[in-house]
């Protein structure tokens, strides 16, 4: 069931708490929503406490008035103001794309909070051709009447990325990104996250990821991958293992950004993680 609690300047945040046992933090990607962790929830409930949070402006939770407010330390406050409401002192972080940027960032800021971490698809280096994909979609509809023909045209659409997925995993994966409205699907986040970014984008190159990634290293850690991902590359996971070399690791064949999480290797990676971390 869908609780709330509420930032220190004033936003209503949404979150979802699964389960008993280790407490698992999911945050999820820059347009994403909580409902990216349903396969997580489905599968671990039985064995690890399950949050899932709304980051600010997505999903359920109120959209920031100031945009400038989409950014990764914001959000990691907000994780952690999370924690705080729930009375936990620490948890693993299950990241997927900027969520993860958060659980490295937490590392730095905040490691007393953090027990270890899980990045679905991200990593130090966010790779040119992945951001332009994201880019080309960032605050536009999809264009989809509904979920169905979402559900068609998705696989031609993410051929070069994702390969033997099921109508019913693409139809799953539509429910969970957009919402139906009486003219087609919309959006499930702020649309001002566009604006954001750019905005971000605008102040100069990326900083050097590798010393919050780095500050991993005294804590479990497992890296999922997309195979055919094309924000993290295959060079870069190389060197996150070669960093650390106890760090889990599955390469998930066809697909891109972002696995599922219901894929079997993705699995086997998160119930790995519990066993080491708790």
């Amino acid at each position: 069931m869908t609780e709330y609690f509420q930032t220190d300047d004033g936003l209503r945040l949404a979150y979802d708490d699964q389960g008993s046992g280790h407490p698992l933090l999911c945050l999820a990607g820059l347009t994403r929503n909580m409902a990216d962790f349903e396969p997580v929830v489905e599968r671990f409930a039985d064995r690890a406490r399950i949050i899932r949070l709304d980051s600010r402006g997505r999903g359920l939770s109120d959209h920031d008035p100031d945009f400038t407010n989409y950014n990764l330390v914001r959000e990691a406050q907000d994780a952690v103001a999370l924690l705080d409401h729930l009375g936990l002192d620490k948890a693993s972080i299950l990241g997927t794309s900027r969520g993860g940027l958060i659980a490295m960032g937490l590392a730095v800021g905040h490691p007393d909070r953090l027990t270890g971490v899980v990045l679905n698809d991200i990593g130090p280096v966010i790779e040119p051709d992945g951001m332009s994909q994201i880019m080309g979609y960032l605050g536009f509809r999809p264009g989809f009447r509904d979920y169905d023909e979402a559900a068609d045209k998705l696989p031609e659409i993410m051929a070069t990325q994702f390969r033997n997925a099921s109508r019913s995993q693409w139809r799953d994966f539509a429910r969970r990104v957009w919402t139906e409205a009486p003219d087609g699907l919309d959006l499930r986040y702020d649309a001002a996250l566009r604006q954001a970014v750019l905005e971000h984008s605008a102040t100069g190159d990326m900083p050097d990821l590798w010393p919050l990634f780095d500050a991993l290293q005294p804590l479990p850690t497992a890296l999922i991958r997309g195979a055919n991902s094309n924000l993290l590359s295959r060079e870069t996971a190389d060197e996150m293992v070669r960093r650390q070399p106890d760090m889990i690791f599955a390469d998930v064949p066809d697909r891109g950004h972002v696995p599922f999480l219901d894929e079997p290797e993705a699995v086997s990676a998160i119930e790995t993680y519990l066993e080491r971390a708790t």
